[in-house]
């Protein structure tokens, strides 16, 4: 049973997700640290780490969540073809076999 925390964190996740600007990306990690850095800014106790934003962005919403990859700068699995695709026509910058994101060039930090 999802509690009053629970849907406050999916809608920090949204937001920041929403934030993404085109052919830029996040990894699960780096949202959950964005977000814990918040909440200790706020003097409030850090929620959720990658899994957390994993569980948040599988909550579905209209976020481009395809800007969304792991460490690895894969795209969701079951969503692959379809991100890879968005990614791509964004200008994304993609690996040599274009099967997945390179994180350090396509990485967005938000406040920059």
């Amino acid at each position: 049973m999802a509690t009053a925390a629970d849907d406050a964190y999916v809608e920090q996740v949204h937001d920041l997700v929403g934030q993404i600007p085109p052919g830029r990306v996040m990894t699960y990690g780096l949202i959950a640290e964005v977000l814990a850095d918040r909440a200790r800014a706020a003097g409030r106790a850090p929620q959720g780490g990658p899994r957390q934003v994993g569980r948040a962005m599988a909550a579905g919403g209209d976020v481009p969540w395809w800007r969304v990859v792991d460490a690895a700068g894969n795209p969701p699995a079951q969503h692959r073809t379809r991100a890879l695709t968005d990614l791509r026509a964004e200008g994304a910058p993609l690996t040599p076999d274009g099967g997945r994101v390179r994180v350090r060039a396509a990485v967005w930090f938000p406040e920059q």
